[in-house]
């Protein structure tokens, strides 16, 4: 099925030319990065973990949202989903492609990664981590790559998939589960000190992925030949609407608990975030960013008759998107720094090294998503 991927039209050959030198670009200053050292970024002995790890803790979520059409697909027999989980899979691989490739980033000696195999330590959260998302990435190549193979021969997936594509579904839930313990398992970090941490990252986890899906399917229905109709756009939006009124309601949560203490330690972070401690105030604006954004995309998935229409519906889905991107992917991260257990505040903001080399790995996500849906779609119009 690969050589579907090698027949295209100009936009798709341009599309593919574009995110090919996008990665060139972030390649180079990768070398540049590897040979300067980590001190070419905005990270610090204070801040150690920065925008490649906050991407890396977004794009886990996506990749396990996967499980949010996967599962009424193929344990409840919800049909509307019948066209669209494939698409669901693929995002998947190519979203934990993206984590495993800003990891490997962030590594100052990335040849150090092999020492996780080399020298296992079954009591680190990470060493876990790393295993599920392995184990993860097999998973839906195998699963996707199956399922696309039978539908092409128009017979169904062989009996011996199923056993997988069910253990996928707890495999998901699991590699947001180990990411959030690696947070929530550090002491004297008194933002991720939480038991709620877990339950956080997959609400958001199964608002953003879901929003990612509509916004291709809206994208495949008016640009290509692949029509999913309106009926998974529909069902994915309430799927929104439910995991973000719960990411917010857990965000609330610990808003309420953190103040009501009144613990210095525990509120000096949030208070970092949204108001500015002792006139530092980097991520202020873009945090409420997140907040204004969040309460205009809940507005519009509550009310049906919002919910509904395209126009409304994609913009609730960028503002999704985007906000739980500001808090997850860019805010959660550095703030668990600020201040320091010594009560020090480093501020920390991304270089132009970080944002370019970001740049790359997310073209290396989308070229890999690009042609793992044009097979998708080539099998779709060949049947």
């Amino acid at each position: 099925m690969f050589e579907k991927a090698l027949r295209g039209g100009i936009k798709y050959w341009s599309a593919v030319l574009v995110l090919a030198l996008v990665i060139l670009v972030g390649f180079i200053f990768y070398l540049n990065q590897l040979h300067e050292g980590l001190a070419v970024t905005g990270m610090s002995r204070d801040v150690s973990w920065g925008f490649y790890i906050a991407q890396f803790t977004f794009f886990v979520g996506v990749a396990a949202s996967a499980v949010t059409v996967v599962l009424p697909y193929y344990l409840h027999d919800y049909k509307v989903f019948s066209r669209i989980t494939i698409l669901g899979e693929f995002l998947a691989i190519s979203s934990v492609i993206v984590c495993l490739t800003f990891i490997f980033v962030d590594m100052g000696m990335p040849f150090r990664l092999f020492n996780v195999f080399l020298h296992p330590a079954p009591s680190s959260p990470m060493f876990w981590d790393t295993v599920v998302l392995s184990g993860y990435l097999i998973l839906n190549l195998l699963i996707g790559w199956v399922t696309l193979g039978a539908e092409r021969k128009k017979t169904a997936p062989p009996s011996w998939i199923r056993p997988f594509i069910y253990l996928s579904i707890p495999w998901a839930i699991s590699i947001h589960t180990v990411t959030a313990f690696i947070y929530a398992g550090l002491p004297g970090r008194h933002l991720w000190l939480s038991a709620i941490i877990a339950a956080r990252f997959l609400a958001s986890a199964f608002a953003s992925g879901p929003a990612l899906l509509v916004l291709f399917c809206l994208f495949m229905e008016r640009y290509t030949g692949f029509k999913p109709g309106r009926g998974p756009v529909k069902a994915l939006l309430v799927i929104v609407t439910y995991a973000f009124s719960a990411n917010i309601f857990f965000i609330l949560l610990e808003l309420f608990t953190t103040f009501y203490s009144g613990i210095p330690a525990a509120t000096h972070p949030l208070v970092y975030l949204f108001m500015g401690l002792h006139g530092f105030k980097e991520l202020v604006p873009v945090m409420w960013v997140s907040v204004v954004l969040a309460i205009i995309s809940l507005i519009l998935l509550l009310v049906p008759s919002f919910r509904e229409r395209t126009f409304f519906s994609i913009f609730a889905a960028v503002g999704v998107i985007l906000s739980i991107w500001i808090d997850k992917g860019f805010g959660f991260v550095p703030a668990g720094f600020i201040p320091n257990p010594m009560n020090r505040i480093t501020e920390y903001s991304p270089t132009m090294t970080e944002l370019t080399i970001s740049a790359g790995v997310f073209a290396i996500g989308l070229l890999i998503l690009l042609v793992l849906y044009k097979i998708a779609i080539s099998v779709r119009e060949e049947v």
